[in-house]
């Protein structure tokens, strides 16, 4: 959303965002940040708790009556899934503004137990009445718009808008960092384990190798759909390749616990969250990137943009109706493999660790589709193209 705003600024777009806290607090800020020579004004209600997956904010309907009268908009544009945009629906005020509904996901059920499905039924009916209001739903892959049960009833007002990715965001003051030599980059962790022999196993020794492990990175939230735990099995099994994995999140100690179980602790390295400039080195330093989701809850995977700027190749799981396939072309700028497949993780290493000149192929053809169709301005040319049938073009 930040992205969006500031290349939105940069077509004489004006925007503000209501958003939640992203601690618990009962307390709403009201902050501006700058960019671009342009000032972007971002109010944040106090996040009192959390339901389920979903924030709790009493102020939120308050803000964004307040919001309505002061700063007079053209569209309100309402990102989803989010409980709190609901509000939409009540307030007079927000019933007289053109609606565009961002559907950055489903809300996704069959792994999230019991509580999940009874609240998604009381979830479900302010959902549909949001969709049949909204005069626009963007999704952010022709995929998941097709997959989605959801979008169905309304496919004839769906646009289909990738995410993009603003590239300064990673070039403070305009300079990106080269960051320390990568070739002593995990060095120190190259040790390979014969006691647990396996068909995915490295087959040249340590001593003959002329490079150094092949380093994975990994960014996101530390949850089941994830999949990093499929991530950490794979370095068990190929023993070539040390895995960094940034982020954060409710399976943190199970995930450590699973590579100390594993042996594999010293060719694992958690990193916990990083700024821009820090995710950034971490980029450059990287051989690949990996993405390992399980299932559609991954409906886009905006870390792979971030890769393909960065020039590297991308490793993922094929989930059916996932952005992520779209995104990756297979054995062209990245490896799609079985979801939940340690096996079929390990031998796309193998296969990119043995092959070093056409990993850098990947990364090179990656980074060409990222300034062909991810860079911001694409996404916000397209997004514009929707905020102009809704509403008169300004003299």
């Amino acid at each position: 959303m930040r992205d969006a705003m500031v290349a939105l600024g940069r077509q004489g777009i004006e925007s503000t965002a209501l958003v939640h806290r992203h601690s618990f607090s009962v307390t709403t800020t009201d902050d501006v940040f700058n960019a671009d020579g342009h000032s972007f004004h971002v109010v944040r209600t106090g996040l009192w708790a959390r339901l389920s997956f979903a924030p709790i904010s009493p102020t939120f309907a308050w803000q964004l009556r307040r919001l309505i009268k002061s700063f007079k908009p053209d569209i309100l544009h309402l990102h989803l899934p989010n409980a709190s945009a609901f509000w939409a629906l009540l307030l007079p005020s927000a019933r007289r503004i053109p609606w565009v509904v961002h559907w950055h996901a489903d809300v996704i059920t069959s792994d999230q137990g019991v509580l999940m499905k009874l609240l998604y039924v009381l979830y479900k009916p302010f959902e549909r009445a949001l969709l049949k209001r909204a005069q626009a739903i963007v999704a952010t892959s022709l995929p998941y718009r097709d997959s989605s049960k959801s979008l169905q009833p309304w496919i004839n007002k769906c646009h289909v808008v990738p995410l993009g990715v603003d590239a300064k965001r990673f070039i403070p003051n305009g300079t990106l960092a080269t960051g320390p030599d990568k070739s002593a980059v995990g060095e120190s962790s190259s040790a390979a384990y014969d006691d647990q022999p396996d068909a995915h196993t490295h087959k040249r020794a340590r001593s003959q190798q002329s490079w150094p492990l092949l380093q994975v990175l990994a960014v996101g939230r530390l949850t089941y759909y994830k999949g990093f735990r499929y991530l950490i099995e794979a370095a068990a099994k190929a023993s070539n390749i040390h895995i960094n994995l940034v982020g954060q999140g409710d399976q943190e100690k199970e995930l450590k616990a699973l590579a100390t179980s594993l042996k594999v602790q010293d060719r694992v390295t958690f990193h916990g969250v990083l700024s821009d400039a820090d995710l950034a080195q971490q980029m450059i330093q990287a051989d690949c990137i990996c993405l390992p989701s399980i299932e559609r809850t991954e409906a886009f995977g905006m870390v792979l943009l971030e890769a393909m700027y960065f020039g590297k190749a991308t490793v993922i799981s094929d989930v059916s109706g996932s952005g992520m396939g779209w995104i990756v072309d297979d054995g062209i700028t990245g490896l799609k493999v079985t979801p939940a497949d340690a096996g079929a993780l390990a031998t796309a290493f193998e296969q990119l660790d043995t092959n070093r000149d056409e990993l850098a192929a990947m990364g090179r053809r990656g980074k060409e589709k990222f300034n062909d169709q991810f860079e911001i301005n694409h996404a916000i040319n397209k997004l514009i193209e929707v905020y102009q049938q809704m509403t008169p073009k300004r003299s």
